[in-house]
């Protein structure tokens, strides 16, 4: 079975989507589209702009949800999803790739998810740290153990889960990690605490415009975040997606369940190509290619 799956933030480059608008007339339409949505042009960001201008979490997740998207909706009839899944943010793309959302309400509700986090990451000081080389349990156990708010927040892969919280929690959590014998810790360059407790304000803020939008049955199963598993019903996708933002993204069980459920051909649609690099790890069998 085919599957279809979407990159998050982190994924962007400078010239990200230029070859898609100079050489189809469909990509074109769509960008301009983007730009007039969002009252800014954002292609002039992703196209030219500085590696500074990308890493703005407000440009940041519409420029990949952007190429993404419209990547996936140029390649036509061949684009023949049987499940889809997206990291974090690419939940939203595989959404729309999967005729759940349109691209004109992806788009908006991208937009405030990255007005809401940005909001409040400026609101807390927070940050992220990569975990290599422990086992999700051990993580999971020194975690429980710590006095500050420090979260898993992506389970990527076997023997690599990002964690999430307060500056100090994560400066502790590293220690001790690597204390409990994890190959490194790595600080995240990131805006804030993502798909942790200390998102709740953006949460509420986005659970009001997700509430607001009309969500359509897709044309196959989207495997979402939250849980790993797949679903099809609207209500369950909008509640799934409104819990996303401060629950950690179970990469892993993602891939785990698609395998489980006859996916063999995971193509990666977007900028990049690092869920090709996870898929490999979670599921050495699994074939892997770039759209």
């Amino acid at each position: 079975m085919k599957a279809y799956v979407f990159p998050g933030q982190g994924a962007q480059f400078v010239g990200m989507g230029k070859d898609l608008y100079d050489g189809n007339a469909l990509a074109k339409e769509m960008f301009e589209k983007a730009n007039e949505i969002l009252g800014f042009r954002i292609t002039d960001l992703m196209f030219a702009g500085t590696d500074e201008d990308l890493r703005q979490t407000r440009v940041t997740q519409p420029a990949i949800f952007l190429h993404s998207v419209i990547l996936a909706k140029t390649l036509g009839e061949s684009f023949t999803p049987e499940m889809t899944a997206g990291h974090s943010l690419g939940e939203f793309s595989a959404l729309v790739a999967a005729g759940a959302l349109s691209f004109e309400d992806g788009l908006k509700l991208v937009y405030a998810r990255a007005m809401a986090m940005q909001k409040a990451c400026e609101a807390e000081p927070s940050t992220m740290a990569a975990i290599l080389g422990l086992d999700d349990a051990k993580v999971e156990e020194v975690l429980a153990g710590i006095d500050e708010v420090v979260v898993p927040a992506n389970y990527n892969s076997p023997g690599q889960l990002v964690i999430s919280g307060s500056v100090k929690g994560i400066e502790i959590a590293c220690e001790q990690l690597k204390a409990a014998g994890a190959k490194r810790a790595l600080p995240l360059k990131v805006g804030g605490a993502f798909h942790s407790p200390l998102m709740e304000p953006a949460r509420v803020e986005l659970a009001a415009a997700i509430n607001a939008t009309h969500f359509n049955t897709p044309v196959c199963p989207v495997y979402q975040n939250v849980t790993g598993k797949p679903y099809t019903e609207p209500a369950q996708i909008r509640e799934n997606l409104i819990a996303q933002l401060t629950a950690p993204v179970r990469w892993t069980q993602i891939v785990q369940n698609m395998v489980a459920d006859g996916g063999t051909h995971f193509t990666e649609v977007g900028p990049g190509t690092v869920l090709q690099g996870l898929v490999k790890k979670i599921a050495p069998e699994a074939e892997t290619a770039s759209a």
